[in-house]
């Protein structure tokens, strides 16, 4: 603008004009900030940033729940997962304290339905079945469950307090086979690696477990009429900032896909 028109053009005028020109300069900027702040988060196919399910599983779908974690967010874009495993009394207390998450999953119904409080309705979405882990090429000779009352043998067990302590106890009980184990563990990993490192001779854990670690030790099958059955609830937390996706991960634990790769693992059907 030259000096005469300027002179002739009022002041207030002339901060107006100088007022539209810059916002109109700045938009742009703005908008590129915008952009910036949106990379604090991925972003969902709608726009929206990734919703987080934390899973809190057994310690027995430690290596199971891996797989089935990808396949989940393969097939559900914007949902990442993050599975936690313990044993399930642990877990349940992680709930009962208020532990932020969405999922649980236990290796039996009576540690779920203790918490009743606290979950949706759970939903059985496998079963699974105690072995007799020993030493690789099982030097010990063990057959049976009877075998494990050998005052000479170092058998481990799982605590009472855990599911598959409760289902040990029930089927040595129901054989009349006494045990004095040399330690009693807080999960079913814990027993499965005193076996493995030679701490142990034997221990009960589940099938799957066994599977996990071939060519470190073997399993011998326990008959089905000495067995005990092991169910694993799903439910999903009412303390959960992701309701609706926490009940379509709970549901989707039930589908082909999802069974499909529990049943690879070794669980059985529910």
């Amino acid at each position: 603008m030259s000096a005469s028109v300027s002179a002739s053009v009022p002041a207030s005028v002339r901060r107006g004009a100088v007022a539209v020109l810059t916002a109109a300069l700045l938009v742009p900027f703005a908008a590129a900030c915008g952009g910036d702040d949106d990379d604090s988060g991925r972003e969902k196919g709608g726009g929206g940033k990734d919703v987080q399910l934390t899973v809190l599983a057994a310690s027995s779908l430690t290596d199971v729940f891996a797989t089935a974690e990808k396949a989940y967010e393969k097939d559900h874009p914007g949902v990442r997962v993050t599975v936690s495993a313990a044993g399930s009394q642990e877990l349940a207390a992680q709930v009962k304290q208020g532990a932020p998450a969405d999922v649980l999953v236990t290796a039996d119904t009576k540690t779920m339905d203790g918490l009743k409080a606290e979950t949706g309705t759970p939903t059985v979405i496998a079963k699974n079945r105690l072995v007799i882990a020993t030493r690789e090429g099982n030097p010990e000779r063990i057959k049976g469950l009877k075998d494990l009352g050998d005052s000479e043998l170092k058998v481990v067990l799982a605590d009472d307090t855990v599911p598959v302590g409760r289902y040990s106890k029930q089927v040595l009980d129901r054989q009349r086979v006494e045990v004095k184990p040399v330690s009693k563990e807080a999960n079913v990993r814990s027993v499965l690696s005193k076996v493995e490192l030679g701490e142990a001779d034997a221990g009960l854990v589940y099938r799957t477990d066994a599977a996990t670690v071939p060519g470190k030790v073997d399993a011998v099958e326990i008959p089905d009429a000495q067995n005990a059955v092991a169910s694993y609830p799903a439910a999903t937390l009412k303390g959960s900032a992701n309701g609706e996706e926490a009940a379509a991960f709970v549901k989707w634990l039930s589908t082909g896909s999802a069974q499909k790769i529990l049943r690879e693992a070794g669980f059985q059907k529910p």
